[in-house]
């Protein structure tokens, strides 16, 4: 089928209350039943037919009662409050799953979220280093998020560990971290020392799109 062409290459760091490594990653149900989490990302360069996305960025708060493919999810998204009409047409196109594969990321988690408050448009605070494996997301009011590398229990010394997933549909390789993050309004929480990953993944209407110019590392 043949879709519009659309492209974007994302930053991205993401958080969830589940131990180290998360279970969702190997199959396996969360750490402590429900799933919650917060996350976001920075279109670095990205368009959706003629129209540029590049620089934006868009933020979640989600919570599933149990195993992510069980359904049963809420979702809140905030969009960077600078977005023109024109992008954020665009911007939900892809977010919604429209032109694209009905198995790529946006389409997955989509078919698993039931309840999705109105957007919220406002200010992404965004901060991200893969190689230092730091990170920051934080909306006013709304959600905050700080990445920093998992520590070795007895030394304290920097604990460096990746996920790979050569068929992932999420990303192919992310540098694991230790999170602390809390939300506001419709989807209430808080959870520290736990689950976060930082990435950069490239998404088409056929799924992730492997960046041979961009390993981990040497973006």
């Amino acid at each position: 089928m043949a879709y519009v062409d659309w492209m974007i290459k994302t930053k991205r760091l993401a958080t969830c209350n589940c131990d180290y490594g998360c279970p969702c990653e190997f199959n396996a149900p969360p750490t402590h039943e429900v799933c919650e989490g917060v996350e976001a990302f920075e279109i670095v360069e990205g368009y959706f037919g003629d129209v540029r996305l590049d620089g934006l960025r868009v933020a979640g708060i989600y919570r599933w009662p149990g195993p992510v493919h069980e359904g049963g999810g809420a979702y809140q998204i905030i969009i960077d409050e600078q977005i023109t009409e024109e992008q954020q047409e665009a911007l939900f196109k892809i977010l919604s799953g429209e032109e694209q594969e009905p198995t790529t990321l946006f389409n997955i988690y989509g078919s698993t979220i039931d309840d999705e408050p109105d957007p919220i448009f406002a200010r992404i605070e965004f901060e991200w280093d893969l190689e230092a494996r730091t990170g920051r997301m934080a909306v006013s009011n709304v959600l905050e998020a700080s990445l920093e590398p998992i520590r070795n229990p007895v030394t304290g010394a920097p604990h460096r560990a990746a996920i790979t997933l050569p068929e992932g549909f999420e990303f192919r390789e992310a540098e694991m971290a230790s999170s602390t993050f809390w939300s506001s309004g419709v989807i209430s929480q808080n959870s520290k020392n736990c689950y976060g990953f930082l990435t950069y993944a490239t998404y088409g209407p056929y799924g992730v799109i492997e960046e041979q110019s961009h390993p981990l590392g040497e973006v």
